[in-house]
């Protein structure tokens, strides 16, 4: 399947930030090593962000993530944010699975 995280990403850090940035990608990482593909949104929109100046980051990055979460069968949600759960509801509007843990998602069938 392919799979996306979500979680937290806001923050009123820098640090903060790439901390929730690595619990994302550490889920990730494990649901590869399970045989699926993981999306994460946040990581397609950063490096678009960072290079646009015409208007509100944070609304870049969820059009960025919702466009990637649209593209996926199930969400992986590690933690809750107004931006996390505005793709948990996407998803399961869709009836497609969300899974609070990595315990709960089924292994890849290869």
């Amino acid at each position: 399947m392919i799979i996306a995280v979500a979680g937290p990403y806001s923050a009123p850090t820098e640090a903060q930030r790439q901390q929730n940035l690595d619990a994302m990608n550490a889920a990730a990482a494990a649901l590869f090593q399970m045989g699926h593909i993981p999306f994460i949104g946040v990581n397609m929109a950063l490096p678009v962000v960072a290079q646009y100046t015409a208007g509100n980051a944070y609304d870049a990055i969820m059009t960025i993530s919702m466009a990637v979460i649209d593209q996926c069968d199930a969400l992986l949600l590690i933690g809750e944010s107004p931006g996390a759960n505005r793709e948990r509801n996407h998803i399961a509007a869709k009836g497609l699975p969300v899974y609070t843990s990595l315990s709960e998602v089924p292994p890849a069938i290869l």
